[in-house]
C-alpha cells in the first residue's frame, strides 16, 4: 500500500495540471439535472443512465459517465442535503489534496466500479445496475479519516463527530456484504478500495498510535505519572524541579515541564528542562 501511495504522490507532483478543478461542483450540478429530469419523466430515464455492462456492450457507451450522476436518495430534501454534503466534503478534500489527487481518487473509484461491473457480466452475473453511491461514500471515508473531529448536526441540532458516522457506515458496509448474495456483496469493498490506497498512511497511523499507547514504556509512564500525582496531592506544591528543587509554591511565576525522554516521570523548571541530564533506569 505504501508503494502505491508514494506512486500516486509522485504522479500528482509531476503532473500538477492533471485533474478537473471543482470536480464535485460538476458532479453536483449533473446529479441535480438528472434528478430534475427523473422527476419530470417519473423515473423513466434512470434505467438508461445506470451503469450496466450488458447494455454497454450493446453500444450504450454513455453509461460509463452517466451512472455517476444518479441520485442515491429519493425526495427533494434528501437529495439537496446529500448534494450539499458531498460538495462540502469533496471540495474540502480537493483543497487539502489538490485537484490532481482528488480527481485521481474519484476517478479511480469509478474505474474500479466499472471493472467490477464488467467482470460480473463476463462471469454470468447480469442484471445488476451499479451507481456512484459507494464512490461517494468512499469519499466520505477519506474525509472522516483526514478530519475525524469535524462535527455535523444529527437531526439538525445534535453535534456529532464525523468519525462516528464513518464507523457506523463501515458497520453497515460489513452488514450489507454479509447479507447480499455473491458477487454483489463485494461491490462495497471494491468501490472503496481506493480509500485504502490513498489514505493508507493515516489508516496505518491509527494502529501505530494504538500500539504506542499500549507499549511497555507508555504503560510505565502512565503508571509513574499516576503515582507522582497521588503523592503531589498530599504535598504543599504541585511541581518541583528535579534539579534545583524549586516548587511552584515558592516560585508561582516559574514554568514547569515534564521530560518525556527521562525514565520515569520527572519535572523540571524552565531553566533546566533543556539542560538536565536525563534519568535512566
Amino acid at each position: 500500500m505504501n508503494a502505491f501511495h508514494r506512486a500516486i504522490d509522485r504522479f500528482c507532483a509531476r503532473h500538477p495540471r492533471f485533474g478537473i478543478r471543482n470536480l464535485m461542483l460538476f458532479v453536483v450540478i449533473g446529479t441535480a439535472v438528472v434528478y430534475l429530469f427523473s422527476m419530470m419523466s417519473g423515473g423513466a430515464i434512470l434505467p438508461y443512465l445506470y451503469f450496466d455492462a450488458a447494455s454497454l456492450l450493446r453500444g450504450e457507451v454513455w453509461r460509463l459517465v452517466t451512472f455517476l450522476f444518479i441520485p442515491s436518495n429519493d425526495g427533494i430534501l434528501w437529495v439537496a442535503l446529500s448534494l450539499y454534503f458531498y460538495y462540502f466534503i469533496g471540495s474540502t478534500l480537493e483543497r487539502n489534496w489538490g485537484s490532481a489527487k482528488f480527481t485521481l481518487y474519484y476517478l479511480s473509484g469509478a474505474v474500479l466500479t466499472i471493472l467490477y461491473g464488467v467482470l460480473m457480466t463476463l462471469f454470468g452475473y447480469s442484471g445488476a445496475y451499479l451507481s456512484s453511491s459507494y464512490i461517494n461514500l468512499s469519499m466520505f471515508f477519506a474525509f472522516a479519516m483526514l478530519f475525524p473531529d469535524v462535527r455535523v448536526l444529527l437531526f439538525f441540532f445534535i453535534p456529532v463527530k464525523i468519525k462516528w458516522f464513518a464507523i457506523l457506515d463501515a458497520a453497515l458496509f460489513l452488514f450489507e456484504m454479509l447479507l447480499s448474495p455473491f458477487p454483489e456483496n463485494l461491490l462495497p469493498l471494491v468501490a472503496i478500495l481506493n480509500f485504502f490506497v490513498f489514505c493508507w498512511p493515516q489508516f496505518a497511523g491509527i494502529f501505530r498510535r494504538r500500539r504506542a499507547r499500549t507499549s511497555p514504556e507508555a504503560v510505565n509512564f502512565r503508571r509513574e505519572a499516576a503515582r507522582i500525582k497521588k503523592e503531589q496531592a498530599q504535598m504543599p506544591y504541585r511541581h518541583k524541579c528535579a534539579v534545583c528543587g524549586k516548587t511552584d509554591t515558592e516560585y508561582p511565576s516559574l514554568q514547569f515541564r515534564y521530560c518525556s525522554r527521562c525514565a520515569g516521570y520527572h519535572c523540571f523548571c524552565e531553566e533546566h528542562i533543556n539542560s538536565h541530564v536525563h534519568f535512566t533506569e
